[in-house]
């Protein structure tokens, strides 16, 4: 088999049982496809003698009958993701250095499975930022490139992981979504992106940006995959004390392709000032083929929508200012040189500053400033309160009968990077305008390519699905999948 890295994770699987190729050949046509992206920046630490490693146990699992879904598939790791022994940086220079010597629970569920380990994944600094440019690395470019030649973003801040799946250079990549960071990566990419319930896969492990809000999930080629995946990665667990106590079902079979007489919700407050034209049709156009398969469309408020974005930039940046004060240059990661009579807090002082970009130190001064005496009540716990009332919104609608929700995952195509998007941060906030609703909610929701546009551009729609359900997500994924007939790759040029 000739391209095998171009295979899907089902498409893989399929021919590794047939005897048609195997786990070592397909590792080795993603190592050399890694090998000649270095124009995406798409991979940061590459692992390739562990990834030889890992696919020849996996060609014996499967010689030996013993193969699991994910057995020999290779795939790429976000950076926050701690694998032992393989440098975990965040993306962040405060990390630099740091070895893990521990396995996250998503990535043990993984290689648990057989799957391997071809290398790290570029990012947006602890998941902070949405176009990968808050990275110690440097900016992973999309892809997809235009015949102006302009370098865009592919999306954060799950932007290596998009990246690395668009361009065939993993079957399956990890990423986490705090606020849209898995599903507006694969928009802008043409993958699909998924972001379970939260609690339904294991936060252990992983390096934490705001730790009511983070989740992981999988970015991939197809919604099949996606379902593939996450079935892995899922587990209920005891390091977790968020982890929910429900077994993890068989996603795929979920995939029955029959949505008839289920009910869509179209939610007025996502046609917000300013939604272009192009994206306004392509969501009546997909709510049409929805439809077309049997669903009724409804039409659904959500009232408190449109507090959702400042409650995230409250909620967020005080979580984080928590979280980070743990990098200190004491116990591990990067420690600035100190001078003559520094002490103690010199040490934090110099090491914080010289380790945080840019980003992180304003959501970080953001969160304190939150937090502090005098303002808790007016901004954080009132952000509490608004994200309250957020989640029975969503209650509300599912009550009412409503299965899942169509929403556009972005309010334009992929921007280029330095862009003024880029450089502003209130800009690049409002990238996460129709994603954030769903962290805050804790609900599960998916981003699946559906179209182009005028611009050659990919475009994604999300639906979003009540909590536990992913299964039934999917499959509704599924149908949008194949009723849109989204085909499109992005022409090599790097």
């Amino acid at each position: 088999m000739s391209d095998l890295n171009k295979l899907t994770i089902a498409g893989a699987r399929d021919a590794l049982a047939k005897g048609e190729t195997s786990a070592v050949e397909l590792t080795e046509a993603c190592i050399s496809a890694i090998d000649a992206s270095g124009a995406l920046n798409a991979f940061v630490h590459g692992t390739p003698d562990m990834a030889r490693q890992m696919a020849a146990a996996a060609d014996q699992r499967i010689k030996a009958g013993n193969a699991q879904p994910m057995t020999g598939i290779p795939v790429g790791v976000k950076d926050l993701f701690c694998v032992k022994n393989v440098p975990s940086q965040s993306a962040s220079r405060i990390l630099d250095g740091f070895l893990p010597q521990y396995e996250s629970t998503v990535t043990q569920n993984l290689w648990d499975q057989g799957a391997v380990m071809l290398g790290k994944l570029n990012q947006d600094e602890f998941g902070m930022g949405s176009s990968t440019e808050n990275s110690v690395y440097g900016a992973t470019v999309n892809p997809w490139k235009l015949g102006d030649g302009v370098a865009r973003t592919a999306g954060g801040s799950s932007g290596g992981s998009a990246a690395a799946v668009a361009a065939d250079l993993c079957l399956g990549a990890t990423a986490t979504d705090t606020g849209g960071s898995i599903r507006q990566p694969a928009a802008f990419t043409g993958t699909v992106g998924l972001r379970p319930t939260y609690g339904r896969v294991s936060r252990w492990g992983v390096i934490a940006y705001a730790s009511s809000l983070d989740q992981a999930g999988p970015i991939t080629k197809t919604v099949r995959d996606a379902a593939i995946m996450l079935g892995a990665m899922a587990s209920v667990d005891a390091k977790d004390s968020t982890s929910a106590e429900r077994p993890v079902p068989d996603y795929e079979a979920a995939l029955t392709g029959d949505i008839r007489g289920k009910k869509i919700g179209i939610p007025k407050e996502y046609r917000i000032e300013g939604l272009s034209d192009e994206i306004d049709g392509l969501w009546s156009r997909t709510a049409e083929m929805l439809k077309d398969a049997g669903a009724e469309i409804v039409d659904i408020s959500l009232p408190h929508a449109k507090y959702a974005l400042p409650a995230y930039y409250v909620i967020a940046p005080a979580e984080a200012s928590s979280n980070l004060a743990r990098y200190d240059g004491v116990r591990y990661g990067r420690r600035a040189k100190l001078g003559a009579g520094d002490g103690v807090v010199e040490m934090y002082e110099k090491t914080r500053a010289e380790g945080f970009g840019p980003e992180v130190r304003r959501r970080v001064m953001i969160g304190t400033y939150v937090l502090s005496a005098g303002f808790y009540d007016a901004y954080y716990n009132r952000a509490r309160r608004v994200r309250a009332l957020i989640k029975r919104d969503f209650d509300q609608a599912y009550a009412s009968g409503i299965d899942a929700i169509l929403a556009p995952t972005t309010p334009s195509s992929a921007f280029a990077l330095g862009s003024a998007d880029s450089s502003n941060p209130v800009e690049m906030y409002l990238n996460d305008v129709f994603t954030v609703t769903l962290n805050l909610a804790g609900l599960p929701g998916i981003s699946v390519p559906v179209s182009l546009d005028q611009q050659g551009l990919p475009l994604g729609m999300q639906l979003i699905g009540r909590p536990w359900e992913e299964g039934e997500l999917l499959n509704f994924a599924q149908v949008l999948e194949n009723a849109s007939g989204f085909v499109a790759k992005p022409t090599r040029w790097w």
